[in-house]
Parts: C-alpha cells; structure tokens; sequence
C-alpha cells in the first residue's frame, strides 16, 4: 500500500514506464538511471542474520526479522556491532541505526505503519517485548520508540499485516486471536479491539494488504478455501464482512496438482492496480509476479519468470521485485535464460509487466534457513530498501539490508574498448566497437569521434545477460597518408563515459 509514495514519484520515471514498448526498452531518464532509482548500493547498517520485513514511517525504516545484532556499513561480521534483538530501526536518510531498541524473545516476520505515520505494528513468533506479554503481534509508538497497550493474545505467528484507518489486518498460522476463532485471518482495532472480521482460510496466510481506497483487503498463502468458497492461493475480500469478492485474476494462478504446487508469497497494492508474487515448487511450476485491476479484478499482465519472487514493491510504474529468477524466456526469448545464474533484483514495467531497466543483484547466505535471497522490500517515492538472507550487494559485502535511491547521476558504464581501425581501401577506414552494460539503463547512446570531431551516433540495447553487440563504420572522410585517431564515448542521459585508449591509424 502506497498512499505516500504517489504524489512522491518523479513524473519522468511514470511517463517513462508508460512508454516501455513490447519490443525495445526505454530509453535514460534524465537523473542517468532510467526507472525510479538507480542499482547503486547506498550506505546503510547492516544485520547478522535475515531480514524479513520492512516498513517505513518518515525517516524511520523499521526492519524485522531473524537477526539479532546490527553493524556499521563496511563492517565484517563481529565488527562495531549493536544489540538488535529481532527489530531495529534505520535512517532512511543516512543508513544508520538508531537509537531503537526494543528486546523481543522472538523473530519479527511483518511490519506495517499506520497511515498517520504514528505507530507501527509488527508480528512474528515472540511472545514477550520488553519483558511484557506480547503475544506475537505489538505495537510501538513511531516519534518515542514507546512499546503501546495493544496486545491481543495471538496463538501462532503472525506473518503479515496491512493497516487501513483504525483497523489492522494480519495474517498468519494462527486459529485463535485473544479465545475467539480465526483460521488465518484476523483484524483488530489500532486500540487493540477484536473486530468482527473473520474470513476464515483454511491454511496459512503469507500476505495481505489493503488497496489504497480502502475498498478491498487482499490475502495470499498456500491456502485453497476462504468462507468455505474456493479461492486457490489469492482472494480479494470485504473489509468489513470478510466475504470474499470475485477477482477474475485468481484464474491465473495454476491449481495445484502433482507436479506443481505454487503460492502467493507477497502483495502490493499501489493507486488502481494490485500486485501479487507467487513461488512455486516443482519444475517450470509458476513463480512469478501479476498484476490486477483494483476495481474489476481482472488481470492486467503476468509475468512467468521461474525462480521464486519473494517480495514486490511498486515505485509509481514501475513494480520492484526479490527473487531468485533463473529463467524469463515465457515472456520474452531475448531475455535470460537457464543457466545465466540467478537474476535476485529486478525491476517490471507496471504498465505491461516487461522486464526494466535496473540490475544490481544479491546473492544468498548458504547457511540461513531461506536461501533465496531478497526476502521483503520498503520504499517511498525516493528510495527502495531490500531485505532478505544475502550476505553481499553488486558484488561487495553487505548482509541482511540493502538501500537504493534516486540521487542523480546513477551507475555509469565501464569505459568502453577503444575501437578496432583499419584501412585497406584508399581513403577510408574501417572502424568497430563493442556495446558495454549499464546497471541503470538498457538503452545507451555511443557516439564515435575523430579526434574531436563527432561521425557517427548510435542508440543500442543492451541486457547484462547478452553478449556485446558489434557496432561497425566505414568513416569516407579521410585521405590517403593521414594519421587520425578515433575514440568512443558512452552516454546514460546524465554520466558520459569515454574510451580509455584511442586507436590511431595511417589511411591507405
């Protein structure tokens, strides 16, 4: 649910989802990055151990999960390291951790902030906060950091929660909420009343969220039943009955047989549509990411990527997305495919669902108890925060969290080759170069010189799983016995990136 971040979102990165053709990709905003932030990592805190939810309030990024000590950027495991029993509490300005530091007995698996941005709840497995009884779901006060009166006695995790007004959704492994039967499926007052709210699924909920009017709740899991009506893994439900709503998209979810069984693992609602990510068990099973129109329910755009999505995060038109995807060519064959490795960032046009231009990536903790990657995503209109099992980001060290943002400038391109010369026709010289990769764009701009002087432009795609694209010249404005050189520069719409060497060459 994205109420603030939608008068946030630059106009540019909208206008430039809006214009992602079937075909080609977009061309660079003017910040040099062309969707809503760029790829390069941003100095945070980091965790020992995973990270399973995030949520944002002002400059607060409150993050839950299984760790229980945070450290400084750059900093190895051990090193300068603070007490973080389960939740902590960052800048979303700087990265640091603050002063935030509530003592739970349990991991935290969920976390929302009421609209007014002046509590935020959170769920998990514990059972006591500060050595009060809080039995798996609590609340705190956003501007104090004050453990609140809220404390319904919840029988079993707590694994995700959405909040509307006074009334907070959650969704869980739970049966009873403080005596009272409900399978799954609960809400409560932001004052801690129990309310009538009683969908009733017959399995575990693994997300929820509430659309941005309010109109509608949503819940996924590995559940098949709500209200005693079939609904395979996702339902659209009444927010003051629980009576579930036809949502035409459902359909697209496989039904579970025996060689597939798939599950919605996170939700997010942002302005008219929903998106929904799906994980899947068994060979080419569905793992991947829907959209949904709010008010009809009937879907808009999937994508089929294999490879688990985790955690999905809509910034205006764009739908960020933590997964652990090793295969796209079900939706495009020009995108990667088995055995390129595995894609853990990436980032979807919300307009058609096409793969966009972001790539930095994670990898995973081999000894956590997920090893998937990123785990659960927070953001506003400026920044994206990723959470999950990894133990590095593009490449460097950095566990448990992760922050991207859009100040200017973005990732630049490495320094193209200097381009291959030659001449063995009078008067002309034949030139080539190869394209390069951006982690902020698709499209770049290569334009080649002589001396200082500009002969030839050329706009070329490039994904980081291809492999170089050749771009040839014959430049006819030389004569025999001269000695000239050429060089390439590379342009993202903001950075410029020149050719380390030259070629220089004598014309027949």
């Amino acid at each position: 649910m994205k109420k603030l971040v939608l008068a946030l979102v630059t106009a540019a990165a909208v206008v430039a989802a809006a214009l992602i053709p079937a075909g080609p990709p977009v061309v660079a905003a003017v910040p040099g990055f062309a969707s809503a932030v760029s790829a390069v990592k941003q100095s945070s805190w980091q965790t020992n151990n995973s990270v399973n939810a995030i949520a944002i309030a002002g400059n607060n990024v409150f993050v839950g999960g299984l760790f229980t000590r945070v450290r400084p950027p750059g900093k190895a495991a051990g090193q300068g390291e603070a007490t973080r029993t389960y939740l902590a509490s960052f800048s979303k300005s700087s990265g640091g951790v603050s002063s935030f530091a509530p003592v739970l007995n349990g991991p935290v698996y969920s976390i929302a902030v009421s609209l007014d941005q002046k509590w935020v709840v959170v769920g998990g497995d514990f059972t006591t906060v500060n050595g009060k009884a809080r039995h798996r779901i609590a609340m705190f006060n956003v501007a104090t950091g004050a453990l609140s009166s809220l404390a319904p006695s919840v029988s079993y995790r707590v694994k995700a929660i959405a909040i509307y007004g006074n009334s907070v959704f959650f969704g869980g492994s739970f049966t009873t909420v403080s005596g009272w039967g409900r399978s799954h499926l609960a809400a409560i007052t932001l004052n801690g009343k129990l309310l009538p709210w009683s969908p009733n699924a017959d399995d575990d909920v693994y997300a929820i969220d509430v659309a941005d009017n309010g109109s509608k709740v949503y819940a996924g899991g590995p559940f098949q039943t709500v209200r005693g009506q079939y609904h395979n893994t996702l339902v659209a439900l009444n927010n003051t009955t629980g009576i579930p709503y036809a949502m035409p998209a459902e359909s697209a979810i496989p039904r579970p047989s025996a060689m597939c069984t798939t599950r919605v693992k996170d939700i997010d609602t942002y302005g008219s549509k929903v998106y929904v990510a799906n994980g899947g068990d068994g060979r080419g099973c569905y793992d991947g990411v829907l959209a949904a129109d709010v008010a009809s329910g009937k879907l808009l755009w999937q994508s089929k990527c294999l490879g688990a999505t985790e955690a999905v995060k809509a910034i205006g038109d764009w739908v960020y997305k933590g997964s652990h995807a090793h295969d796209c060519t079900a939706d495009d064959p020009n995108y990667f495919a088995e055995g390129t490795g595995n894609h853990y960032l990436l980032v979807q046009s919300g307009v058609n669902g096409r793969l966009g231009p972001w790539f930095p990536n994670t990898d995973t903790n081999p000894n956590s108890t997920t090893q998937v990657g990123p785990l659960a995503m927070g953001a506003t209109g400026t920044d994206l925060w990723v959470g999950g099992d990894f133990l590095h980001v593009n490449g460097s060290a950095q566990q448990g969290i992760a922050r991207f943002t859009n100040a200017v400038g973005g990732a630049k391109a490495p320094a193209p080759a200097a381009p291959s010369a030659s001449s063995t026709v009078a008067n002309r010289v034949s030139l080539s170069f190869k394209t390069v990769v951006d982690a902020d764009n698709i499209t770049m701009t290569y334009k080649l010189y002589r001396g200082t002087t500009l002969i030839g432009t050329w706009n070329r795609n490039t994904y980081s799983w291809q492999a170089p694209q050749v771009v040839s010249y014959t430049d006819a404005g030389v004569k025999t016995g001269q000695s000239v050189n050429y060089h390439v520069e590379v342009l993202d719409g903001r950075n410029v990136v020149k050719s380390a060497n030259s070629a220089t060459i004598v014309v027949k």
